[in-house]
């Protein structure tokens, strides 16, 4: 079958779409303070980055990273005019942060339904590269759904949406959007080294999928944060290298170094020195992280977890609280 596009068509949703989503698109401005440390005096400095309002009262939506650690931040709206932000809050496991700001919004978008995307659908995604390039517009294609990336701190960043429009430094917190002018996800990072070779890598921009960033969104608006599932432990995640190096009788997993008094690990009998090695019938892997297995649970919720202890497997249940890990 013989597919027929009419370029200029396209041509003018896309203009359409960035006349109407432009003016609700805003550039993110954090102030670090100066901040001591083991490795000596850190000096301030300014970092940026982008957002989105999608709220007439001012509600703004970017990227946690975007303004953690911050002191101070504003908004420069799409007009010029600049306004102090108040931070509502933060969720580091989607990485998105929502801030306040009071007067007249020159624009609002809306979220639109992540879950019905299909590879190879136009998007646009508006934000401010590099700070002084405010509200620069890039087109690509859905490269693919349901991405997961690892963090680097034992969890995966999951369900992330993947393009080939452009996202460089300063777009993170910016909108990614479709041709009927929704918010389809909240752009988060670009990946440009494999990180296992040399390669240079181009079009691997990544966004938090809509229907994750409404839900985490609601909860910070009404809460301050999302709640999350609580079991009460520090710990260390194992990895097959962890485990040689120390003779550990598992390759994954994660190691309890620390039980909070009164946690729900405390009543269930979790002790410093276990290896938790399952939760549920989910095995904890490569591709099941400790924290992204958990956090597929709610607070008040009942599991199993499968402990080694001293050559012994153990199962307890724990009943999980409201919290973060």
């Amino acid at each position: 079958m013989k597919l027929l596009v009419n370029s200029t068509s396209v041509e003018t949703a896309i203009t359409k779409t960035v006349e109407a989503v432009g003016p609700a698109v805003v550039t993110v401005q954090s102030i670090i303070p100066d901040q001591s440390s083991a490795f000596g005096n850190v000096s301030s400095g300014t970092v940026s980055g982008s957002g989105v309002i999608t709220s007439k009262d001012g509600y703004i939506l970017t990227n946690k990273h975007v303004i953690e650690a911050a002191g101070n931040t504003s908004v420069i709206l799409a007009n010029g005019t600049e306004l102090p932000a108040k931070i509502i809050g933060s969720d580091q496991f989607t990485d998105l942060a929502v801030l306040k700001v009071e007067g007249v919004m020159p624009g609002v978008a809306t979220l639109g339904n992540s879950d019905v995307l299909k590879p190879g659908e136009t998007v646009i995604a508006i934000g401010s590269p590099l700070s002084d390039c405010k509200n620069t517009v890039t087109v690509g294609v859905i490269s693919a759904t349901g991405r997961s990336l690892d963090t680097g701190q034992g969890y995966l960043m999951e369900n992330l949406i993947q393009t080939d429009a452009a996202i460089n430094h300063g777009n993170s917190g910016g909108p990614l959007v479709n041709l009927a002018g929704q918010i389809v996800g909240i752009n988060t990072i670009n990946v440009r080294n494999t990180g296992t070779s040399s390669d240079v890598v181009e079009g691997l921009g990544f966004a938090i999928p809509s229907n994750a960033v409404q839900t985490a969104a609601n909860q910070i608006i009404s809460n301050g944060a999302v709640v999350r599932p609580f079991l009460g432990i520090r710990w260390q995640p194992i990895n097959p290298q962890i485990a040689q190096m120390y003779g550990l009788p598992f390759q994954r997993g994660v190691h309890v170094s620390q039980v909070q008094k009164s946690s729900p690990a405390e009543v269930a009998g979790i002790m410093p020195g276990d290896i938790i090695i399952q939760i549920n019938d989910v095995v904890l892997d490569g591709q099941h992280p400790y924290m992204n297995v958990l956090f597929n649970f709610k607070p008040g919720d009942e599991v199993t977890l499968t402990v080694s202890r001293n050559s012994k497997t153990l199962k307890l249940k724990v009943t999980l609280a409201a919290g973060n890990g």
